[in-house]
């Protein structure tokens, strides 16, 4: 079918690369599979977009394009607010020219249908003006979906801050979560991020459907109960594993993969925090000497730590000086250490990969499903803390250290617990579970698969339109 005539659906991401990626592949997947045709229009919080996600665009298939939507006016917001809060008040101030973009785009193509990100509800009064049928895209696990639909009904019957409450939060289909595993910005109800959030996910019932990065085979219950409606809102279809199958950037002459194939089969511990997330540097340091005093191999990929403690090369932009001294030399016979990068997907999927050190972002641990690599769970940030309850408690397919009384993960837990993941018992069965979860998913993806029909559905009640 011509572009021009084929049905043309909008997505509308949030800025920055976290929930983009996904988006991008769930495009893909519509043009390939559905002959659908995708804009994206996108919200910019910087003059100039961002290099990398040029890059991603730009390898899409010629039927997705894309609109950079002008920068809105932040002045008038701290650096010191929470991300959350930023990323809620510029998709606010995008939407007169997110409206014209839309509009423009409503006039001279066969527009069914906008996709909208989590904190874009703002953008459903500008669909139900122009007459076009809004649904919400989740990249984020069902479980995480479940809190949010919740949201709303725990502002009302619980009046203090979440991080205190008594008991775990238990949610229909769901491991109970406790209130210090609750999302950054929700667990205190002072914080201007509550406010915003708890705005969005009072207009999740208003979008004809939800879709959600997840399937079936992992979340069984959770997804039960939603499409039974026992925590209100639209209609949800569960369409994950939404996953990158290959890196943006030239990876197949990396040097870490060159170093990965000299290594023996599933020996080596892959540690990295995603493309935002840096500890301390004592954090970083007990990190180094706990996979030092582990004995077994790894590949970190290293960035500079923030805040400012005891590191004695707090200025440098070297993230290997803030390393222990002579930690490099002294481990490279078993590991390798990789400033700021790697081809994430690559090292995953390489054989020589047996366990994935992780921040639990939920594109991470998608990924690491997907190739079938068990984890530990170091969440930093965001909704990790309840991705990492979801892997450690229900899909026990993770370890999770505990910190000290300082706050700080110390060398010897570090130790013990990568070396039950590498070579204990435990380790073994996660193994195994992550080997049944792998092949889950590629049959959720399958033509006849769970996820592929779910999506299959939503694209004929696009059509349909």
């Amino acid at each position: 079918m011509d572009e021009e005539q084929s049905p043309r659906v909008a997505i509308l991401p949030c800025p920055g690369m976290g929930h983009l990626i996904p988006l991008t592949e769930l495009a893909r997947r519509l043009v390939l599979y559905h002959n659908f045709s995708v804009t994206f229009i996108i919200p910019c919080m910087d003059s100039t977009p961002q290099p990398a996600q040029h890059e991603i665009l730009n390898a899409l298939p010629k039927s997705i394009n894309s609109i950079f939507l002008p920068p809105p006016p932040l002045h008038d917001v701290p650096n010191t607010t929470r991300v959350e809060t930023q990323l809620c008040i510029a998709m606010n101030r995008s939407m007169p020219s997110f409206r014209d973009a839309l509009k423009a785009l409503a006039s001279t193509t066969q527009l069914v249908s906008l996709l909208v990100d989590l904190f874009g509800t703002d953008a459903l009064d500008v669909a139900q003006e122009l007459r076009i049928t809004p649904y919400i895209i989740c990249p984020i696990s069902s479980m995480a979906l479940s809190f949010c639909l919740y949201l709303p009904t725990l502002d009302t019957t619980f009046s203090g801050d979440y991080e205190y409450m008594p008991e775990p939060l238990k949610l229909p289909g769901c491991v109970p979560i406790q209130g210090s595993d609750l999302p950054d910005g929700i667990s205190q109800r002072s914080d201007e991020a509550y406010l915003w959030i708890l705005r969005h996910t009072k207009r999740y019932k208003e979008a004809k459907g939800i879709l959600v990065n997840s399937f079936t085979g992992l979340e069984p219950e959770a997804i039960h109960a939603l499409k039974e409606g026992r925590l209100g809102g639209p209609s949800v279809y569960p369409v994950g594993p939404v996953v990158r199958t290959d890196s943006v950037r030239e990876g197949d002459t990396h040097e870490c993969l060159r170093w990965l194939a000299q290594q023996p089969r599933g020996s080596v511990l892959f540690v990295c925090f995603g493309s935002g997330g840096t500890l301390s540097s004592d954090q970083m340091n007990e990190l180094a000497l706990g996979l030092e005093l582990s004995g077994q191999r790894f590949l970190w990929v290293v960035r500079c730590p923030h805040g400012k403690d005891s590191s004695t090369a707090m200025f440098s932009s070297d993230p290997s000086d803030y390393l222990p001294k002579g930690f490099v030399a002294r481990t490279k016979a078993v590991g390798l250490v990789v400033p700021s990068w790697a081809p994430q997907i690559q090292v995953l999927s390489h054989m020589s990969t047996g366990g994935f050190l992780s921040h639990c972002g939920w594109n991470s641990s998608l990924e690491s499903i997907v190739h079938g690599v068990r984890m530990i769970a170091w969440p930093l940030y965001a909704e990790q803390k309840m991705n990492a309850v979801l892997l450690v408690d229900g899909l026990k397919v993770a370890l999770r250290p505990t910190a000290g009384e300082n706050g700080l993960v110390g060398r010897e837990e570090i130790a013990r617990i990568v070396k039950d993941l590498m070579e204990g018992e435990e380790g073994e069965r996660m193994k195994k579970r992550m080997q049944e979860l792998k092949d889950a998913s590629a049959r959720a993806l399958a033509e006849d698969g769970s996820s592929f029909m779910a999506l299959s559905e939503v694209a004929r009640e696009w059509k349909n339109l």
